[in-house]
Formats: structure tokens, sequence, C-alpha cells
């Protein structure tokens, strides 16, 4: 959050006034420091340089084709999930060899359209889509390159929700039918079986049980490398968990000197799906308090955005910071009163914080949700009718709009 800072009582970006930018473009309003963004990949790059990885930024995390196209200028790859992110990859610049598609339902339409843009790897998450790729290859004349993955039955500590390593989640295959897919790669004359895939949750903050799943996986190469089968890449996935409330997450030099000595064992290109590392900390959701409600019970803020804007707090409980973008200072401890801020979504489950305190907190004021660039535009809706706010990238003194905000007759533009 370091490129968000007060200045003169005032909240910052950069170099810009979040105030400024809720009069300009209104609320509510998604706000990227571009400095944080690319800072945070550049973390990623120089902890792992000694591997030299091809880094894709997980698309799902925040797919703005300016965020995208930042970090394509930066080297990056593309980590996508479906035919519309392919879409938005290639809109925004990306190196097909540098995309790779994972995902538990790709279609056959998706397939064949990424097999004819040439993607560096499909991530194959089960037999039947192995199938279904080697048919498509061979009815395209071509042969293509997945990538296996695995699921390393490791439990992260992270919301059970973005866990996706343990056994009973379901994504990848067990060690087992790993082992009969390379060790029968003759038999899909159309794939190049020669990639491992892993990638155990989202938000794990301690090294452990990467530790753990990583070494299954070296473990298991080894195995098969004894069988005559040659695996070529390791794709570790991503998971990096960053600093909400008082999470005391690994640095990326933490994190990479605890794994690559793992990695080193065995000669392989390494690919990192980082998201949420680098673009969660370069956001800000800015809002402005409608009404404050003061029941017997509790005190409500109630803000124009809600649940649609971002449903983290909703769907995860999740903590999000939230700053007065006017501080300011107190006397005694009467001056401070407890919120919840709340949106404005017909839904009990509204809210993007609750317990908070604030002094002398009034209607018309602006609030900024902090840690909102992974997860924040890219799950919201249109719920109640409403339309998605506006995003906006600041870069040194510099504003530029890279989203409009919808209008009423976005809402109904497709309905027949």
């Amino acid at each position: 959050m370091h490129d968000f800072n007060y200045k003169r009582d005032n909240l910052y970006c950069e170099s810009v006034a979040i105030e400024w930018l809720a009069k300009k473009y209104g609320t509510p309003l998604y706000v990227y420091s571009r400095n944080t963004l690319i800072s945070h990949y550049r973390k990623i790059k120089e902890a792992f340089s000694s591997v030299n990885p091809l880094i894709c930024f997980s698309m799902k995390a925040n797919s703005n084709l300016a965020i995208c196209r930042a970090l394509i200028e930066e080297g990056s790859g593309l980590d996508i999930v479906s035919g519309g992110e392919l879409y938005r990859a290639l809109k925004a610049g990306a190196f097909p060899n540098k995309i790779v598609y994972a995902g538990v339902g790709k279609t056959e339409k998706e397939i064949e359209l990424a097999i004819k843009r040439h993607i560096l790897f499909f991530n194959v998450e089960s037999i039947p889509e192995l199938e279904l790729i080697n048919t498509v290859a061979g009815r395209l004349g071509t042969r293509q390159r997945v990538a296996i993955r695995i699921n390393p039955d490791i439990r992260a500590k992270t919301h059970k929700y973005i866990t996706t390593g343990h056994g009973e989640n379901k994504f990848g295959v067990d060690f087992d039918t790993a082992k009969e897919i390379f060790l029968g790669a003759k038999k899909r004359k159309n794939l190049d079986i020669s990639g491992i895939h892993m990638h155990i949750g989202s938000q794990i903050v301690d090294a452990g049980p990467f530790i753990k799943a990583i070494e299954k996986v070296v473990k298991f190469i080894k195995d098969i490398e004894r069988h005559g089968v040659t695996v070529r890449w390791l794709n570790i996935g991503g998971g990096l968990g960053i600093i909400y409330f008082r999470e005391r997450p690994q640095t990326a030099k933490e994190y990479a000197k605890a794994i690559l000595p793992i990695l080193k064992k065995i000669k392989v290109n390494i690919i990192l799906e980082p998201g949420r590392f680098i673009v969660g900390p370069s956001g800000a959701l800015v809002t402005r308090v409608q009404y404050i409600k003061e029941a017997p019970s509790k005190n409500f803020a109630i803000a124009d955005a809600g649940m649609n804007d971002l449903i983290r707090p909703s769907l995860y409980e999740a903590y999000h910071s939230i700053l007065p973008v006017r501080s300011h200072s107190y006397s005694n401890l009467r001056d401070i009163k407890v919120y919840d801020v709340v949106g404005p979504i017909c839904e009990s489950g509204d809210f993007l914080g609750k317990d908070r305190k604030f002094i002398g907190l009034k209607d018309g004021d602006l609030l900024s949700v902090m840690g909102i660039g992974a997860y924040g535009f890219s799950m919201s809706s249109n719920y109640n009718s409403r339309p998605r706010g506006a995003e906006v990238m600041v870069d040194g003194s510099r504003a530029r709009l890279i989203r409009r905000r919808e209008t009423m007759e976005d809402l109904i533009r497709d309905e027949v």
C-alpha cells in the first residue's frame, strides 16, 4: 500500500489526490497504482531470476486490458481460464507462446480457438479433457503441447473456497492417474505431453504448503523420468498471499528462498502464475457515504458501493481496510464512532466492512476500500441493475480512464 499515502491529511494514489479523482470520475471508482502493479511483478521476477521463469499473470484476478498490457510490456505472459480471457489476452497484445490455459470446463470451441492461436500450453484437468484436446488437435492437423495438472492433495492454509490442491477439490488429477497419462503418452499422437502444472490455492501466507506440494511433484517427476518420460516444463501456479489486515505473508524473496532449492533438483523450465500478489495491493475502491444511520444497536455508514462492486467481504468474509479519504485528528476517545460500512444492495450480506472506527464521519464523505486490485472489478456484477463503476490507472501525477462507467443503456444493451 506504499503508493497510497496521506499528504496533508488527504489520501493520494501516487501523486494524485483521491478526492480529485472522485470529483472527476464519480463514485464508485476503482483506482489503480501503476507503480505498485509493476513493482510487485518485478519482485517476483527478481526473486526467481536464478531460474529465469516464465511469469504468467493470472488474468482472473484482474483482466482489464490496460493492466494486462502494462504487465505484458514488462515481459509477462498470461494465465487464462476461458475463451473470453483468451480474447482479452490477445487484444492486450499478449504473445500466444506466453499464454497458458487452465480451467476444468474448457469447451470444444474454446479448445479449437486456442489451438489455432498457438498458445504455449493447455493445463489439462482430466482424462476426458485430454481426449478432447487430442481429437481437436488431430482434426486441425497439429500437435498440441499440454501440461497435466496434478492435485497434490495438500491442504493450503486459506479460505475453503480458494483452496484448490486438496483431494476433495475439482481441480487436477491424482498422481496415479498422471503417471498413467505420461506412460501412455504415445497413444495420444496429437499431443505433446511435456509439462506438469500445480496450483494449491490462493492467499497462502507461508511457504509450508508450497514446499510440501512441490516436493511431492518433484518426486513424481523423478519417478516418471526413470520410466523414460521427459518433463520439460513445471508450472508451480500462484497463490502468494498479500496483506489485507494483520496477515504477515512471506515476501517474494522468502518464498523463492524456500522453494528454489527444491526446484533446482530437476532440470525443467519453470512457470509461475501470480495474480493477487501482483495486482491486489495496487487497487482501491473509492465510495461516497450516502447516509449515516445511527440505530440503537448499530451505526451504519451506507455507501454507494456494495457487494456488486466488491463481493469478497460477503463471499469470503474477507477483510479490507477502509480509510477516510480525508483524515481527521481527535482529542479524546469520544470522537471515535464505530460503523458497519454497508452498500445499497437489497441483501443483509451487503457490506464492505464491519465494526470500523471513524472520526466525524458524515453524509457525503469519501472512503477508500484498500487492496481490491485482485478479484474486485473482475468479480463485480450488475446485481440490482446497478451499473458498474469506472476504472482509473494512476501513473505518477497522471490519471487515465481505463474503463468508462457503465450507463443505464449498458444494462439492457444485449436484451431483445
